[in-house]
């Protein structure tokens, strides 16, 4: 999988065209224009930029270019945490963890999903 990197502003972009593709230049703008106050030449420039990397592509449309995501979301989310682990872990997940444990910040919730997720890892190597 090539790596594509994105922005804060970028992710933000690319979870509006993940919602439901394709999307044109108006409807990105209106999508994103009230969170961000982006504007349709901002749109246009990120547009062009995440084209540019990869990760967004488009078709002629009728009336007008119609934007498609042209990485998933879930290969982008594994690449970016893998960067991230990378950067502030060497790369561990387990140290990861354990700070966030040793720093009480882990809710009830989180620690159950923590539990489901490893219960599924082992089910699958050992099944």
């Amino acid at each position: 999988m090539k790596k594509i990197g994105l922005s804060e502003t970028e992710w933000k972009l690319m979870d509006a065209l993940w919602e439901e593709p394709p999307k044109t230049i108006t409807q990105l703008t209106k999508a994103l224009e009230e969170d961000t106050g982006w504007g349709k030449n901002v749109i246009i420039t990120m547009l062009k930029r995440l084209e540019a990397k990869g990760a967004v592509r488009h078709e002629e449309g009728e009336r007008a270019k119609q934007f498609y995501p042209a990485v998933s979301r879930e290969d982008t989310a594994l690449e970016e945490t893998r960067g991230f682990l990378n950067r502030v872990y060497n790369g561990s997940l387990g140290l990861m963890v354990d700070a966030m444990v040793n720093s009480r910040s882990l809710s009830d919730r989180e620690i159950e999903e923590l539990k489901e997720i490893l219960k599924k890892a082992e089910e699958g190597r050992n099944g």
